[in-house]
């Protein structure tokens, strides 16, 4: 198994880990020979001048399972190991142990190399490490202590003897994650405050990409260094020209790369060798092109990495910073909009300068901006990461066209959508999920064949995507110019503390389209408004009418519709309405929209060209207030779950829904399957009257209207006519007798994989109009207990569980348990794909799961999950 990763340390820069070989034997004894003696010391509790060839042998050999080493590169030479050994055959317990050559000590080395010896021994059934530690050795006694496990000490004969199980905890996750942010963050804030900037590419003539970025960066006020790279002229653009950046004699940070993608090697190594930290490669030709050029695009960051560096691109815009401090504009877009608050990341090299331009024109001040291209390696991930900590980022905007680890995004949007808010526009086109395919029955159903199926899981819709994002704290729009109108609306103008509206202006057409807008989108349009100042009034009218509904204790936010002045009326009274106007949203803490239908807009204060763009922006900022409002869930402990049993499920072939889900506390009511009348008959006595029959097809094991299920059979003759009635209408003669239950609210839980959320929960109530509509609420797993309770109240058929017309409410607690036991089995089982429990049968006191099925194929790659790795 290839356990090789590249991570990120402490200080931001890339190292690559990799399993041991027996050709690292020279590279061991090289790294020996750079300890320090006191380093040597520590690790060895002895002087240990020279590893004698024995040792060595049995260093640089491991079977991967008893006993397993990871070596970490900076570029071709190892200043690392790690490695584990198994205390004694099949033991759960092993010994472990890591030395860093001196030059590395105080990178974060050890708690990488801890992280992913853990990862490999648990896959190897080791349960618990040991290690013994001479009690000078602070900084790797904290190495273990800070790690996040319950770490017990023991102090023997000279030497402190620690143990602790490696199964991961709630500490240690949130260790890693802290860890995972500091070093991601970190690795951000090289590329885009640089003290130097290389850049390749640009002719001597001043025509093509790398000569536009050079006079970007030179012309844009970059208060470091640019230093052009070129083979065989001594300058370029005015400035001193140089053959490599190591001869520029100081820091070069960031190298900006616009060469033929068969160049793009050399040029990241010349700059590695001038200390870089980071490449733009603005080159296109790499996975864009086909698979060649993935091959060139995995080899450039393979060799980026190694090397320390980070990567932009390939095939991007570039990157900037609008801090008078930096003035950093290694872009292809000659103009940056104006310094300000918003954070702006785009996948997109070629729509980027169009967005650049777009966010100037609305004048949407920008603190920096970066456009990935291909996303081989920085990503809008890393970017999330850098803005949560950065000072001069109050909004972020992301246009996002791919999701290379949606489990990731969502983590992180959840916690940094809580301090900062994220407008994302994803690309409208998305795959089929996963699990969009037939399912595997459970249990004996499986030797039945297949009639008209159920509905085959298939995920959220548009509005369900658009909900996922609202509940991971991300305002999701559709176009552009709804991600800028709702991002000034959020970098101008305070959050609204509630739904009311105050609709103010001097049209009364106006006023009333503003107001059904409002009530369209859950804008509550606040008593007493809309409020219409006649047409020919003047600026004082309309300040006063403006001005009461800012301190109006019944409004929480305003919409401002002007329109053109009468005939007749002063032209340069314009000016006069959106001072007002200006005086108001600016001096106020409600948020202020308006639509003008003449005048300049007033700096400030968010205006749109209709009434109806105006209400949608500020409703969904209300959106992002009210989701903001809301505590945030807790992941609750599952009692009940045994990780053995749900294994040896998944171990099975065929894999049963019922035995997997009993691993996770959940019991599925048996059903047995029939062929023939007696078959039946058997079956039902087996089961214990009375029984249900119902037709084994999947589209119809459910259709009571069609006559494919019958209830409460008391004896043989009942079963008998029933299973003659139900052959006879249904041509399989393929029945499924089941104990009878208690009566209930049909309801359906699912589990799919999703193309830009990973595993996610459905819920919705059971039946065909329900199934025709779509009346789906969705969740991305692991759920917290606030999101199985909203998944049990957002389906538009839910007041059906809360006493309809009369009816009793159903076991809500029993509900919610439920969605949190399939939300943690996704989170857990990555073969998983797919998950479908239909019907459950929900009661007053309780619940009953009628049937399931479960569609599971090789371990779904779970990127957010291990230890940490680029």
């Amino acid at each position: 198994m290839d356990r090789s990763a590249d991570v990120l340390l402490r200080d931001g820069t890339t190292v690559h880990l990799r399993q041991i070989r027996p050709g690292d034997a020279d590279a061991i004894v090289a790294m020996h020979a750079r300890f320090s003696e006191r380093t040597r010391y520590l690790r060895y509790f002895s002087p240990y001048p020279r590893i004698p060839e024995r040792d060595l042998h049995r260093f640089v050999n491991v079977d991967h399972h008893d006993r397993e080493a990871f070596v970490v590169l900076s570029g071709d030479r190892i200043f690392a190991v790690g490695r584990y050994d198994r205390l004694g055959p099949d033991a759960a317990e092993a010994e472990v142990a890591f030395v860093v050559e001196d030059a590395h000590q105080g990178r974060g080395v050890g708690s990488v190399l801890l992280e992913h010896l853990a990862a490999a021994a648990r896959a190897e059934g080791i349960e618990s490490f040991v290690a013994e530690v001479l009690p000078v050795n602070a900084p790797m006694l904290r190495v273990f202590s800070d790690a996040g496990y319950q770490v017990r000490r023991r102090y023997a004969d000279g030497v402190v003897h620690l143990s602790f199980p490696i199964a991961p905890t709630e500490a240690s996750l949130q260790v890693q994650r802290n860890r995972e942010h500091s070093a991601e963050a970190r690795s951000i804030a090289l590329l885009l405050a640089p003290r130097a900037v290389a850049v390749y590419g640009a002719s001597a003539t001043g025509q093509g990409i790398g000569a536009a970025i050079l006079g970007h960066l030179r012309d844009g006020g970059f208060t470091g260094d640019v230093v052009p790279i070129h083979p065989g002229v001594d300058r370029i653009g005015g400035l001193p020209a140089y053959r490599h950046a190591a001869d520029a004699g100081r820091p070069v940070d960031l190298a900006v790369v616009a060469v033929p993608p068969d160049a793009v090697p050399a040029v990241v190594a010349d700059a590695a060798a001038a200390g870089a930290h980071g490449v733009v490669v603005v080159s296109a030709g790499f996975a864009e092109t086909g698979s060649a050029g993935a091959a060139a695009q995995r080899e450039l960051i393979r060799t980026a990495h190694v090397a320390g560096l980070r990567v932009v691109g390939p095939n991007c815009l570039g990157v900037a910073n609008t801090d008078p401090r930096i003035r950093l504009n290694a872009t292809l877009a000659p103009r940056l909009p104006p310094a300000g608050r918003v954070g702006f990341f785009s996948q997109s090299g070629a729509l980027g300068v169009a967005l650049l331009a777009e966010a100037d024109r609305r004048g949407l001040g920008l603190s920096t901006f970066v456009s990935a291209g291909n996303r081989a390696d920085v990503s809008g991930n890393d970017l999330l990461q850098y803005w949560q900590d950065d000072p001069g980022t109050d909004v972020i905007l992301l246009y996002l066209e791919t999701f290379g680890n949606p489990r990731k995004f969502a983590r992180l949007t959840r916690r940094i959508g809580r301090t900062k808010p994220i407008v994302a526009l994803a690309a409208a086109a998305r795959p089929a999920p996963a699990a969009a395919v037939d399912p595997v029955p459970s249990g004996p159903v499986d030797a039945v064949p297949s009639g008209p199926a159920d509905p085959a899981p298939c995920g959220p819709d548009a509005a369900g995507v658009t909900r996922l994002f609202a509940h991971s704290g991300v305002i999701r729009v559709d176009t552009v110019a709804e991600m800028f109108d709702v991002g000034a609306l959020l970098a101008h103008q305070p959050l609204p503390v509630g739904r009311r509206v105050g609709v103010v202006g001097n049209s009364s057409a106006l006023t009333a389209l503003a107001a059904a807008a409002c009530r369209l989108r859950r804008l509550t349009v606040a008593g007493g408004y809309p409020r219409t100042v006649a047409p020919e009034a003047g600026a004082h009218e309309f300040a006063d009418a403006l001005a009461d509904a800012a301190v109006d204790p019944g409004v929480d936010a305003l919409v401002v519709v002007f329109a053109p002045p009468l005939p007749g009326q002063l032209a340069d009274e314009d000016a006069d309405f959106t001072s007002a106007l200006a005086s108001v949203a600016l001096a106020g803490d409600k948020p202020t929209v308006a639509t003008l239908l003449v005048g300049q807009p007033p700096p400030g204060v968010p205006t749109y060209p209709s009434v109806e763009e105006s209400v949608r922006a500020l409703a969904m900022v209300a959106d992002y207030a009210d989701w903001l409002r809301q505590p945030p869930g807790t992941l609750p402990d599952v009692s009940g779950v045994v990780p053995a049993a749900a294994t040896a499920a998944l171990a099975a072939e065929p894999v049963e829904a019922t035995r997997l889900l009993a691993a996770y506390g959940v019991d599925v009511v048996d059903a047995l399957p029939a062929a023939s009348a007696a078959d039946a008959v058997a079956a039902a006595a087996t089961l214990g009257y009375p029984v249900v029959l119902k037709a084994a097809a999947e589209g119809l094991r459910h259709r009571l209207d069609l006559g494919a299920v019958r209830l409460d059979l008391t004896g043989a003759d009942e079963v008998e006519r029933a299973y003659d009635d139900i052959a006879g209408r249904f041509s399989s003669g393929q029945v499924l007798v089941q104990r009878m239950v208690a009566p209930g609210v049909a309801c359906v839980v699912e589990l799919v994989t999703d193309p830009t959320f990973g595993p996610v929960i459905g819920f919705g109530l059971g039946g065909v109009a329900t199934d025709l509509l779509g009346d789906r609420a969705w969740r991305t797993a692991p759920l917290t207990d606030r999101d199985a309770a909203e998944l049990v109240d957002e389906p538009r058929a839910a007041p059906l569980l809360r006493g309809y017309r009369g009816a009793g409410s159903v076991d809500r607690h029993a509900l919610v348990d439920l969605l949190l036991r399939v939300g943690r089995l996704a989170d857990e089982q990555p073969r998983v794909r797919g998950l479908r429990l239909n019907p459950v049968l929900v009661r007053p006191h309780g619940l009953a799961v009628l049937h399931a099925s479960v569609d599971v194929g090789p371990p779904t790659p779970r990127p957010d999950t291990g230890p940490r790795r680029l």
